[in-house]
């Protein structure tokens, strides 16, 4: 399937991040109202372990050379899943929907030959009022599998000084230059995550070079909670909405016999103290609604609605021959 005569495409670079962005933003907020990317999601997406943009990604531009367009591979490990991301601008760039997306179905198929894979599931994502693009999908053979949800809430009026945990619970930072601390969020992630159905093991190793790669570590947001002396839970932040001002929650995870006691909304409540003293207007952070520990509701707990939801699709690729 080709992009319409007089386009042409060719492989992203970190130069053309600003473009990228503008590109993104625009489709973003047709669909949602909200830009959503920022600078350090379009950088994260070009540079990851595994993102290899030579080889998985592609820019679509109009006859006027102008980036209208963009594919991806969200950066993997090699293994039996995909995720491919396909922006288009909402003004004249929707014709490279379908041949974006064709050519990553073609490049999925060529890494699970790679890999020695005999089969790949592939997913990607929509917004509900993206009819145009659920069509595309659904031509290319795939079906609505989940429903995801951005959520946030304001920090006006959340004091800088976080309220007190609940008895027994002890919430302190993480200490990067400790590399016992470091590997005890791990840990406790790959742990609490181990029964979601859509987790993807990481090593130690490669989620410090994920870490090492992205554009920027907060880590005094970084935090971790202790019921009597053992670890119960963690949550880790990341800078990606900081054009937002808006602190977002990367990782929250509470492991299993800790569960429904409070850890999890005090970690909670500990990052937005945390996001108000530096100022920041909102938290945010994403959650699949399918989670069966139910963390929507935790969410709604402390103070987060949902600002838009985004819709899950999926489909199996078999490697090419």
């Amino acid at each position: 399937m080709d992009l319409p005569a007089g386009w042409s495409s060719r492989r992203p670079g970190l130069d053309d991040v600003p473009d990228i962005l503008a590109m993104v933003q625009a489709s973003c907020v047709a669909a949602t109202g909200e830009p959503e990317f920022t600078s350090y999601d379009v950088h994260e997406a070009l540079t990851a372990p595994g993102a290899d943009p030579e080889r998985n990604s592609w820019l679509a531009l109009d006859p006027a050379g102008a980036i209208v367009g963009w594919t991806y591979l969200e950066a993997g490990d090699g293994g039996p899943e995909e995720f491919v991301e396909v922006y288009a601008h909402p003004d004249g760039g929707r014709p490279a929907l379908a041949p974006l997306l064709h050519r990553q179905l073609h490049r999925i198929a060529e890494r699970a030959a790679e890999a020695g894979h005999d089969r790949v599931r592939v997913r990607a994502g929509a917004i509900p009022v993206e009819r145009f693009w659920i069509d595309i999908l659904t031509a290319a053979g795939f079906d609505f599998v989940k429903r995801n949800a951005r959520m946030r809430r304001s920090l006006d009026g959340v004091p800088a000084e976080p309220p007190a945990a609940p008895a027994g619970v002890l919430i302190r930072g993480v200490d990067p230059a400790d590399e016992g601390d470091l590997k005890l969020v791990h840990s406790i992630l790959e742990t609490a995550f181990r029964d979601a159905p859509d987790h993807r093991p990481s090593t130690y190793q490669r989620w410090r070079e994920e870490l090492a790669a992205l554009p920027s570590v907060t880590w005094d947001e970084w935090l971790v909670a202790e019921v009597a002396g053992e670890p119960a839970g963690a949550l880790v932040s990341a800078d990606q909405a900081l054009e937002q001002n808006e602190g977002w929650v990367s990782r929250l995870a509470v492991l299993r016999g800790h569960r429904r006691r409070g850890v999890g909304a005090a970690l909670l409540r500990r990052a937005f103290a945390a996001y108000a003293g530096k100022g920041r207007a909102y938290a945010g952070l994403g959650v699949d609604l399918s989670n069966p520990t139910e963390a929507a509701r935790l969410y709604r707990s402390v103070g987060m609605t949902e600002v838009f939801a985004a819709d899950i699709f999926e489909r199996i690729v078999e490697p090419a021959r």
